[in-house]
């Protein structure tokens, strides 16, 4: 294995620290107050927008004209440090892995950057793919992937994705990378292992082949 693709929220961190709610009130602010949609109707259409296009933004693009570079600086306009802090158990995770690490997320650099860098970790990742990387389109749509491994020049047969959705781990495996899914959420056949916590990867990689691998790590 010589890569290893990582998503950034709820994954590198644990959805305990509830660093999402935050962008979902901007989020919803920025339907309601930027773009003028009435208060009543923007938890229904940020729904059917995520499930048709696999984030708010794109539905917004669609059907708003929304600018996506206003949109991803307002809604992730947020006091990362208020939620996240230094881990020291993380950093030496991620420093023990001698693979080349990347972050392969849905949300922009500048908030990779906040969050990396509350995190303690920032120095430790070689590439950060944002939803730029195709033209706004998120994961998990195909296209995002090709453009990952294109600019990593690697095969998918040798990386690995470490993600906490599930749908997005669905073309990972179809490019053939071995997929680890990270929290409590429901596997599916696509997913190879699944950990409680990012923390626990180094278990998953001492069984040296994803045959090897066991299917679940408990704990967190």
């Amino acid at each position: 294995m010589d890569c290893i693709l990582f998503d950034l929220d709820n994954t590198l961190y644990s959805p305990r620290c509830d660093l999402f709610s935050l962008i979902d009130k901007r989020i919803n602010n920025y339907m309601h107050e930027v773009v003028g949609i009435p208060l009543q109707q923007v938890d229904t259409l940020r729904r059917r927008y995520w499930q048709d296009y696999g984030v708010t933004m794109q539905g917004l693009m669609r059907h708003h004209q929304v600018d996506p570079e206003d949109y991803l600086h307002y809604v992730h306009d947020v006091n990362v440090g208020s939620r996240l802090h230094v881990d020291p158990e993380l950093r030496k995770v991620l420093v023990s892995l001698p693979q080349t690490k990347v972050i392969f997320t849905n949300s922009s650099r500048a908030h990779v950057d906040r969050v990396l860098d509350a995190l303690g970790v920032a120095d430790l990742f070689d590439e950060v793919f944002d939803i730029r990387v195709a033209d706004y389109l998120p994961k998990p749509y195909p296209e995002p992937y090709r453009r990952v491994l294109d600019n990593l020049g690697m095969a998918g047969e040798r990386c690995m994705m470490v993600e906490d959705s599930v749908a997005n781990l669905k073309p990972a495996k179809e490019l053939g990378m071995v997929t680890i899914l990270v929290g409590h959420a429901e596997t599916e056949p696509f997913v190879d292992r699944q950990l409680a916590e990012v923390v626990q990867l180094p278990e998953i990689l001492a069984g040296g082949t994803a045959a090897g691998f066991p299917s679940t790590i408990a704990g967190g």
